[in-house]
């Protein structure tokens, strides 16, 4: 699990030597790739395009990572996200990684760069570490005492969106900033509100405030 954390932060750190080794000279590849068009494009796909910065939504009191969009309009996004938990009244501090996956099917243009999309939607499955969270069950309680995760949660999420196409000369490569909210629910929240009449819908609905960055 630390290892994944790890991963994780070097590859953020990695993120904008990256995004430079996107521009247009490729010098510093060997011969053979620089005449390899295909495997130029495959690398292409890797490099992130977006980056994100996103509050509560189950994922921590804040998370950050990185992002590609996709599809003829973009309208497709995945979100990697690693999000930081306080400790409050626990003994430590918490991470959480976040798979997300956001569809917008359309967006408005408005005057002076703006633009407004009004229903994002998707899901996302986050996790988080620690030794008192686990996937299976452990032994030390009854079979099927816990028939859930402890570490897993899967979420869904309905939002909107408006964007401001920048040109910042000093950071060429930022392209558009984009301000949203999520309204999320998870799983076990969910059937807890089906099954006990005592659970009201504003009590498995969380708010979620967040930034993204768009690089390419």
């Amino acid at each position: 699990m630390r290892l994944c954390i790890i991963r994780m932060i070097v590859f953020l750190g990695m993120l904008p030597a990256l995004t430079f080794a996107q521009g247009d000279n490729n010098d510093s590849l060997p011969g053979d790739m620089r005449k390899n068009e295909a495997f130029r494009k495959v690398l292409r796909t890797l490099i992130p395009t977006q980056g994100v910065i996103q509050n509560a939504g189950n994922m921590g009191l804040v998370s950050c990572g990185v992002g590609w969009d996709y599809g003829r309009r973009s309208q497709w996004e995945t979100h990697l996200l690693l999000g930081y938990v306080p400790k409050h009244k626990s003994k430590n501090a918490r991470f959480t990684i976040t798979l997300k996956e956001n569809f917008i099917p359309w967006n408005i243009t408005l005057p002076k760069k703006w633009n407004v999309e009004p229903l994002e939607c998707g899901m996302y499955v986050n996790a988080i570490f620690g030794k008192e969270f686990w996937n299976h069950q452990p032994n030390r309680y009854p079979n099927n005492y816990y028939w859930f995760s402890t570490m897993f949660r899967t979420n869904i999420f309905v939002g909107q969106r408006i964007t401001k196409q920048v040109e910042w000369h000093a950071m060429k490569r930022l392209k558009a900033v984009t301000a949203f909210y999520e309204i999320s629910s998870c799983d076990l929240y969910i059937i807890d509100f089906v099954n006990n009449k005592n659970v009201g819908l504003m009590d498995m609905l969380g708010l979620s405030l967040g930034l993204k960055f768009q690089f390419f």
